[in-house]
């Protein structure tokens, strides 16, 4: 039996796969290789490299990736930031409520979860003296839509905190260890983690070798860590999240791929972004510029247009993440490596080890 895996409409062609089951994208991880506070310094952190067509496994660290990477290889970086989502505040009656901001909507509305008993809609929360918001609607399972008083952002530095993880309990030192060293547009909920690795003193070594690096924007919700809770992963519903690629990054990338030089996404969110701006023309470009809401989901079966290669941490069993790997590399191949990271005690999840596929 077939289904059609969704697709980003006009942004990519829709492919035809068998149906996908949630459970074969499994594994057993114990925990102690999650890993609770990030390595230091940043490159310092494992790498296995993987070679899709013989399987070879390469174990080294991120500070060597440039043994593994080619003249002129194109490294796409997503630049998105994040913002100290996690804010405290009060109900009239001096109930405590806990927001947790997940989607901008507007200058002064967004998504966010909400914890804390008896908030109704309507609801007015008191953050401080200068910051007010009300629950406007009920989105379900917590999520509510939230209105402020005046833009959030100008005070998330003094009264919002770090959205780590769930997985992640030990208190976060420095909250910059928790973005990239390249990150400067703000409006994630969560880090693209594969960029955590690198370090401006790495990033200055590969260009002298001639690696070059071009950078797009995805804003991450935190429904990236949604579990896939239905058994055909084709039924779940994959969050839609703001994404960009420039004029100048859709030139860079279109004359990589003119050169036949290798395009690398550094990162499932970049890798998200590219295949969301596919448009083929005549005159080989392979992207055009971007800028909205991306609602692409990948799943095995799904055709690559841009990337050839990708650099990403190991992710959470039974994920859209998992699975958008398994569909870059093939689930078997995945689960092999999978098991010899796990043989080797690398790190697994946001604080953890990288990955090249290649």
């Amino acid at each position: 039996m077939t289904i059609w895996g969704k697709n980003s409409g006009k942004q990519a062609s829709r492919v035809l796969f068998k149906i996908v089951k949630t459970s074969q994208f499994d594994y057993l991880l114990p925990k102690y290789l999650i890993a609770q506070t990030p390595m230091e310094p940043r490159d310092h952190s494992r790498l296995m490299v993987v070679d899709r067509k013989s399987d070879e496994i390469t174990h080294a660290f991120f500070y060597q990736i440039g043994k593994f990477l080619h003249q002129g290889d194109l490294l796409v970086l997503n630049r998105t930031r994040v913002i100290p989502a996690r804010i405290f505040a009060q109900k009239p009656s001096g109930g405590k409520v806990e927001i947790l901001l997940t989607r901008k909507e507007d200058e002064i509305t967004w998504e966010a979860l909400i914890s804390g008993k008896n908030v109704k809609i309507g609801t007015e929360l008191t953050i401080s003296h200068q910051l007010n918001a009300t629950l406007l609607e009920d989105l379900g399972t917590y999520k509510r839509k939230i209105q402020f008083d005046r833009p959030v952002e100008d005070y998330l530095s003094k009264f919002g905190q770090m959205p780590l993880p769930p997985y992640i309990h030990k208190k976060l030192q420095d909250a910059e260890r928790y973005q990239t060293v390249y990150s400067d547009r703000i409006g994630s909920a969560a880090a693209p983690t594969a960029g955590l690795h690198f370090t401006h003193e790495l990033m200055d070594i590969l260009m002298k070798d001639g690696i070059e690096f071009a950078e797009i924007t995805l804003h991450i919700g935190l429904d990236t860590f949604a579990p896939v809770k239905e058994e055909n992963a084709e039924e779940h519903q994959i969050h839609s999240e703001w994404c960009e690629v420039t004029d100048d990054t859709a030139q860079k990338i279109n004359f990589a791929h003119r050169d036949g030089r290798r395009i690398i996404a550094v990162g499932t969110t970049t890798a998200r972004t590219l295949e969301s701006a596919v448009r083929k023309n005549k005159n080989g470009d392979i992207v055009q510029p971007f800028s909205g809401m991306t609602r692409l989901y990948i799943l095995p079966g799904f055709n690559f247009m841009v990337i050839d290669g990708l650099i990403t941490n190991f992710h959470l069993p039974q994920s859209t993440l998992l699975m958008m790997v398994s569909a870059f590399a093939g689930w078997e191949n995945i689960s092999r490596w999978y098991a010899a990271a796990i043989k080797e005690q690398y790190r697994f999840y946001s604080f953890g080890d990288a990955m090249f596929i290649q």
